[in-house]
């Protein structure tokens, strides 16, 4: 097929989990004989983080504005065979309408943000989508999984909502031979609504094992926050370093926002890549954790400061070990890009087959 990808970014990882899901996803959709174009808006903030500028893969193009999108590559659209819209994009709801008018394939939009994009549509200011778009996709791709799905059918006309997780990239993340120099980091940018978690499940046993080093690694935190002098920050942490920054832990943290937690079965893409690369993983808890991961043998839960703090004590390291092995070959099973390029294939099939019918 020949695809068109507009989406947030490809080319920077600064601040957002979308790049990386992007990256493996269309280097997987390449190895399979699929002709890829991105188009990503040239902001600021990612121009002066670009840790990928040419993404293998696809060919990338960057656009400044709406307009300049609609005068480039209007073309490309009409010629592609399954033209896909991510969430987060600028002017999002404009380019969605705008891909929709020229798009003469399958048309899907790709939610890497499913319940903020709910939650936000409910409130009448989601900027990337607005409700009289969902329905006129042939399928809506959503991080999420579980009861959304549905509802996105039901209350937004969706034709076709689908669980599409995030993935990994295998040959990306693997195990590393490493010191642990921690006993629980965590990796993931800023969020109001996470902080409370953070602090609940890292800072706090942080302040009650002064003995051990922790670390937080990730963009946007408050320059006002006060970490315990045994926490280790660390601003960006570009993808290629992300195995070796795991493979330094004993235990990673994994929290979730607010909006995911409440929808359920939304995995991060930092459960996958700290799967794949053998580290044992201790998350907050949310409705439909276990429909990715078996508690107490392919990962663990923690809500409060007391549990993670009996974990790190109590656990021994053939134990963790075990864990980590049990879920990287869950990931390795379920979760990885070409897992997800072949669902994508299946998916326009269908579409396919269905108009045929």
């Amino acid at each position: 097929m020949r695809i068109v990808f507009l989406g947030l970014s490809i080319t920077s990882s600064w601040g957002n989990g979308h790049a990386t899901n992007y990256r493996a996803l269309v280097r997987a959709l390449d190895r399979r004989g699929h002709d890829i174009l991105f188009l990503e808006r040239d902001v600021p903030w990612y121009a002066a983080n670009r840790d990928e500028p040419e993404p293998p893969g696809c060919g990338t193009e960057l656009y400044g504005s709406a307009e300049e999108l609609r005068e480039r590559f209007g073309e490309n659209l009409r010629e592609a065979d399954l033209t896909v819209v991510g969430s987060y994009v600028p002017d999002g709801a404009e380019v969605a309408r705008w891909a929709l008018g020229e798009a003469r394939g399958a048309t899907a939009f790709y939610d890497i943000d499913t319940p903020v994009t709910v939650a936000a549509l409910e409130h009448g200011r989601c900027e990337y989508l607005s409700p009289d778009l969902v329905p006129r996709f042939d399928l809506y791709l959503s991080f999420t999984g579980g009861p959304l799905l549905r509802r996105l059918e039901r209350g937004y006309g969706a034709r076709r909502a689908l669980a599409f997780h995030c993935l990994v990239d295998p040959e990306r993340h693997y195990p590393e031979a490493a010191d642990r120099v921690y006993a629980l980091g965590y990796l993931g940018t800023y969020g109001p609504d996470r902080q409370p978690a953070l602090e609940r499940l890292l800072v706090e046993p942080a302040r009650r094992l002064p003995e051990e080093r922790f670390a937080v690694a990730g963009p946007r935190y408050p320059a006002e926050l006060v970490w315990p002098e045994n926490v280790e920050r660390t601003e960006h942490l570009p993808p290629p370093e992300h195995r070796a920054f795991y493979a330094s832990q004993r235990l990673t943290l994994n929290v979730t926002r607010e909006d995911m937690v409440r929808a359920g079965y939304s995995p991060s893409v930092r459960l996958f890549e700290a799967g794949a690369c053998g580290v044992p993983v201790v998350s907050d808890h949310w409705p439909g954790i276990e429909a990715f991961f078996v508690p107490g043998r392919e990962i663990l839960l923690a809500d409060t400061a007391e549990a993670v703090v009996r974990l790190l004590r109590e656990t021994s390291d053939s134990k963790l070990a075990a864990i980590g092995e049990r879920a990287r070959r869950r990931v390795l099973a379920e979760h990885t890009a070409d897992h997800r390029a072949e669902e994508l294939e299946r998916h326009v099939r269908g579409l396919a087959g269905a108009r045929a019918a």
